[in-house]
């Protein structure tokens, strides 16, 4: 490799970089939002909810190895997230996962566009893994996983005793970290 290769490479691998970033940023607030929910949950949910936690840790370590082969810092997880509404029954324990895996699914969407194949095969399969596992928890589908991540309900358990909530990161972010202040 010349100095030039050299140079140019991290430039080119900037925008797998940045997507790769985006997915490890839902994944480590998916972890941190199974963690929560998993308190909420017995029997066979508590019991998919710790596989999906598991999972996501599996995919948290996977995007870090990615990162770094690339050259990228990976961002760290914060120590803890403010979830978009009050997780204090089974019923918002599932609410919130299902929220994590749709907005995960919109994460590794930005995979999907990259012209490096192997990088849009990895993001398709998470893609689809999130729409599944959001699927199983709804349900039900969404015609467009990822495209269209819904808003937390604004009716029911998850609005119980604090209004309405409203998602606190980005529109294609997760949880957003708190730092204590």
């Amino acid at each position: 490799m010349t100095p030039t290769d050299a140079a140019a490479t991290p430039r080119a691998d900037a925008p797998a970089v940045a997507a790769l970033q985006q997915a490890l940023a839902a994944e480590n607030s998916t972890v941190y939002g199974y963690s929560v929910a998993g308190a909420h949950l017995a029997g066979a949910r508590r019991a998919a909810a710790v596989r999906n936690w598991v999972g996501h840790q599996n995919a948290r370590d996977a995007l870090t190895a990615m990162l770094a082969a690339r050259g990228g810092q990976p961002v760290a997880a914060a120590a803890v997230y403010e979830l978009p509404f009050p997780v204090h029954t089974a019923a918002a324990a599932v609410a919130l996962v299902t929220l994590l895996e749709d907005r995960l699914s919109a994460a590794y969407l930005g995979l999907v566009g990259l012209a490096d194949p192997a990088l849009r095969a990895f993001g398709a399969r998470a893609v689809r893994a999130a729409a599944l596992r959001a699927a199983t928890w709804r349900r039900g589908t969404l015609a467009f996983p990822g495209l269209d991540v819904p808003a937390p309900p604004a009716s029911g358990p998850a609005s119980q005793g604090s209004g309405s909530p409203a998602p606190s990161g980005p529109a294609h972010g997760n949880p957003t970290p708190s730092h204590p202040g």
